[in-house]
């Protein structure tokens, strides 16, 4: 009799031990793939965090959005949005008639603004790409909309100096630009745009004055 329980005592332990290696192996494949899972949905958001200059997502209020859209009253024409986020404000000027674009490095946020575009009608006239801001040359838009911050303004005044024509709109949310002086002004506090157009810049001068060939007297 004590022998029989001898035998059947290991017997049950060995199957406790085996029971408790199997979950212990299906809690660590859990929490691996909850790392995983997070890693990938949060590294789009942190990596930008990691660059020299850091754009945050902080998503357009509507009187920001109206704001921009009235000082596009107007205008025409095609429309980019450098750091366009959620695509609030590419597919507000897409039901006002723009083709517009948008540029955001996170690609979950270009996903979501695509769907959005979709949901809402216009995915024909919107289109958002996974760039960075500086590598896109943004030659060919006569209006401009940016979310920037202030580390980014200066250089980014510079670049659109260069690239843009003469005829190019922009239009800055948040903070302004820091050398141009703005054409129009509308909005309180964080909701404030400034809208520079290019043809009264010293700027676009400038550039007028350089390929004027010289003629001799």
């Amino acid at each position: 009799m004590s022998q029989a329980l001898a035998k059947e005592v290991p017997q049950e332990e060995g199957e406790g031990g085996s029971r408790r290696s199997s979950w212990g192996l299906l809690a660590a494949a859990g929490l691996g793939g909850t790392l995983v899972a997070l890693y990938a949905v949060a590294t789009p958001f942190v990596t930008p965090a990691l660059r020299k200059v850091c754009l945050p997502f902080v998503p357009a209020t509507a009187a920001q959005i109206q704001n921009v859209l009235k000082m596009l009253e107007n205008r025409s024409g095609s429309l980019v949005d450098i750091g366009s986020g959620d695509g609030r404000i590419v597919i507000a000027a897409a039901k006002k008639g723009f083709q517009a674009v948008g540029y955001e490095l996170n690609p979950w946020l270009v996903w979501y603004s695509r769907y959005s575009a979709w949901r809402d009608g216009v995915h024909q006239n919107t289109k958002f790409h996974i760039l960075d801001l500086w590598k896109v040359s943004y030659s060919h838009y006569r209006n401009v909309v940016v979310f920037g911050v202030p580390q980014m303004m200066p250089q980014l005044e510079k670049k659109l100096e260069e690239e843009l024509k003469c005829n190019a709109r922009i239009i800055a949310c948040r903070f302004p630009f820091p050398c141009w002086i703005p054409d129009h002004t509308t909005g309180e506090g964080i909701d404030t745009v400034w809208v520079y157009d290019l043809k009264g810049s010293r700027g676009c001068e400038t550039k007028s004055l350089e390929i004027t060939p010289e003629t001799e007297s």
